[in-house]
């Protein structure tokens, strides 16, 4: 093959096929190789010609199908033989998507690729919820935060909640429903009002999308007796949580029992 090989690092979107940007989509149609995740919806391979090699390397806490380190090096060898590389990632690749990883490995070893963002899930889930991540009159800052927060020196785990507790007005977590327990434990403890309201978001932007929503006092209670709620999930805290009884649009088409 005497064409130079290419990888586009580019962003699936939080789950409903049509947020894709052009961009990706353009990608897709030229690709000679999809390596794409367990959250990148399996409808947006069909942009991609028959051709195309699918190959699957998505991830469960427990059980990765590839190693980010294998998935890396598949990427750069692929290139290396002269194709077209479609990188494909649920939500934005450069939101706790590894981007910087594989972007790293590919420059050191000369080989060309791009990063084609997308539409993250921790601003995407909220609204098909009714939650608009900042409003003027309930929080002008915003966070994303991973939901697995590793720390080897407790003060700087301090300063981090602490800042997420009183500084920061909207806070999504990603991955983090596993960890409720400590995440709403940490905020409070930080000084976050226990009745600070908060949403948790399983499948956003997808049909079964299911929005729980409680405060930080009871929302691991209420998690507990509603079993619809699965990863993936967004946590959301936040005054703006509270704008959900008036313009929550996406479930209404849905049944009642999306709503918890």
């Amino acid at each position: 093959m005497s064409r130079a090989g290419k990888v586009f690092l580019v962003g699936a979107g939080p789950g409903d096929p049509k947020l894709i940007t052009v961009k990706g989509m353009e990608c897709l149609q030229k690709a000679d190789v999809v390596v794409y995740d367990r959250l990148a919806n399996p409808a947006l391979l069909e942009y991609a010609p028959q051709t195309a090699e699918r190959i699957y390397c998505g991830k469960l806490p427990d059980n990765h199908t590839l190693q980010q380190e294998r998935i890396n090096e598949l990427l750069a060898e692929k290139a290396l033989e002269g194709h077209v590389v479609v990188r494909l990632k649920g939500g934005d690749p450069c939101v706790f998507g590894r981007v910087g990883e594989e972007a790293e490995h590919l420059a050191e070893r000369g080989i060309p690729f791009e990063i084609v963002p997308g539409v993250t899930a921790g601003i995407a889930a909220p609204a098909y919820a009714g939650i608009p991540v900042t409003h003027r009159e309930h929080g002008s800052s915003y966070a994303v935060v991973t939901g697995h927060l590793r720390e080897d020196k407790p003060e700087l785990a301090t300063e981090k909640w602490r800042a997420l507790a009183t500084g920061i007005d909207t806070v999504a977590f990603y991955m983090g429903v596993a960890n409720l327990s400590m995440i709403r434990e940490q905020l409070i403890r930080h000084g976050r009002d226990p009745l600070t309201p908060v949403a948790i978001i399983s499948w956003g932007t997808l049909p079964q999308q299911v929005t729980l929503t409680g405060t930080l006092a009871d929302i691991e209670e209420r998690l507990a007796e509603n079993r619809q709620v699965t990863n993936p999930a967004i946590i959301l805290v936040g005054g703006v949580v509270q704008l959900r009884d008036k313009i929550s649009w996406f479930e209404s088409t849905l049944s009642p029992a999306n709503t918890l």
